[in-house]
């Protein structure tokens, strides 16, 4: 374990293109925390009464073992075999290892997962806490060759059930919050918190979530290196995104090996009124050297954006898909907030549908809550989901965004940049692209963007639709 004086140093961009002027290359160096020393104890948790038979319900053992390991500032252990648990909470100044053969296996009753206030999908709320919890702690490591499985397909099959339900109902906005899951892992208001083996190790295995794999909330200093995501096992799992960094500062995801069934790597910062109100954005982050499969799409920034999004840095992806969009923005009329200061570089995107796109009218049966006239009884949070948002609050704003050294063929449409006639797009320069696709696509609402030595190939000659899109410069 790393010293806390150790840090991790990692180049950042920082001053992309403002005004007339391209974006200049400069990096700065920041700094990720690692956790505090640990000493060199070992807590076992079969010490504990923990059973790894695949049968034996263990989640009040491993508790006590977790309890006893962060008195001892020490690193819990488990023998070979499966453990059946419910959630569990890691404390402050411990390690959990889970060595090969080694598989937490959670509970499928929701009541196994205690309700906590959290943010769940952009609005704080109660919600069932996730099957591992570090909630309000610092200085934690997560590692291991072992497996969080988290035997999800129970709450996938009734997210579906009431999804279907409530479209039928016009209350598709509101199917995610009502159909209750748990998340695999869950680090809340939380730093100085290490999760996987790092580059140079076997990967820790993270399977069959049931709802978000690893959620970063409220947090920093937060290192995720080294994990492999497996969600569309049994199925494919509803909303099992891959990492989810929310409202939180000064991360790292690196070697993420990932198939899910929606969004792999995702930045999110509230939705409306209550993201508005909260006011939190997702800051200096470097997401870089991983692998997508399946997934909704490569890298995400959205739909989530109240708090606003920015001094991001994505590279060295490779999107092997099948995904609908290699690179996403999305939002809504009603999130506020945006994307700005963003640097993505050196995509290889295999099989998707779109190779760019930039939606900020995203999914409006989702995105847009309101509830039906005559309906008095339900949630307390649909008020939350529901509160007006003036427009002019209530349009993202999307700028200073630079993409560059992306290759994509097979697409069905290169690039799809859409914002709104009084709040345009501005700032997108779109460098040493190459984007083979049966249309070009279209840019509409926006100002300033600039083709840099790209190549934009329409197989069926279909030309680049433009609507109130001024100062494009470079169209290929």
């Amino acid at each position: 374990m790393l010293s806390r004086r150790h840090s991790l140093h990692l180049l950042l961009a920082t001053g992309l293109m403002t005004g007339k002027a391209a974006r200049a290359e400069e990096d700065r160096e920041i700094s990720i925390a690692a956790p505090g020393t640990l000493s060199t104890a070992t807590v076992r948790a079969e010490d504990f009464g923990a059973r790894g038979d695949g049968v034996t319900r263990n989640t009040a053992a491993l508790q006590r073992a977790i309890e006893a390991a962060a008195a001892q500032n020490a690193t819990l252990v488990l023998a070979p075999g499966t453990y059946l648990t419910g959630s569990l909470f890691l404390k402050s100044g411990m390690a959990l290892r889970l060595d090969k053969g080694v598989t937490l296996v959670g509970e499928q009753t929701i009541e196994s997962y205690p309700v906590m206030q959290t943010r769940i999908a952009g609005i704080e709320l109660p919600w069932p806490s996730a099957l591992l919890n570090v909630y309000d702690q610092t200085d934690v490591r997560i590692y291991g060759e072992g497996k969080i499985d988290g035997n999800g397909k129970v709450f996938w099959d009734r997210f579906q059930s009431i999804r279907a339900d409530y479209e039928a109902r016009g209350l598709r906005w509101a199917a995610d919050y009502d159909a209750q899951r748990p998340r695999l892992i869950q680090i809340y208001n939380s730093s100085r918190i290490e999760l996987g083996n790092g580059p140079m190790a076997e990967p820790l295995q993270l399977a069959r979530s049931g709802f978000w794999t690893v959620q970063i909330v409220y947090s920093h200093d937060v290192k995720v290196s080294g994990i492999t995501v497996r969600n569309n096992i049994d199925g494919k799992g509803p909303s099992t995104d891959g990492v989810d960094i929310d409202s939180s500062h000064t991360i790292l995801v690196e070697h993420a090996d990932i198939d899910a069934n929606d969004d792999a790597l995702c930045l999110k910062a509230g939705r409306d009124a209550d993201g508005l109100r909260v006011n939190r954005p997702t800051e200096n982050v470097v997401i870089r050297n991983s692998t997508i499969r399946a997934a909704y799409a490569g890298v995400t920034f959205g739909s989530e954006t109240s708090g606003g999004i920015r001094n991001v840095r994505v590279h060295d992806l490779r999107v092997i898909g099948p995904v609908r969009y290699g690179i996403l923005f999305k939002s809504a009329a009603t999130r506020g907030g945006g994307a700005s200061d963003i640097d993505i570089s050196d995509i290889d995107v295999a099989q998707a549908e779109t190779g760019i796109r930039i939606n900020l009218n995203w999914f409006p049966a989702y995105s847009y809550a309101k509830i039906p006239e005559g309906l008095t009884a339900y949630p307390a949070y649909w008020a939350t989901l529901t509160a007006p948002v003036p427009r002019s609050k209530g349009l993202p704003q999307v700028h200073n965004i630079r993409i560059r050294r992306v290759t994509a063929k097979g697409l069905k449409t290169a690039v799809d940049l859409e914002a709104y006639a009084d709040v345009p797009l501005s700032n997108i320069q779109i460098e040493d692209v190459t984007l083979e696709a049966d249309q070009l696509g279209s840019i509409r609402h926006a100002r300033n963007v600039r083709f840099v030595r790209s190549r934009l190939v329409s197989r069926t000659g279909a030309p680049l639709q433009l609507e109130n899109a001024e100062t494009l410069t470079g169209l290929p």
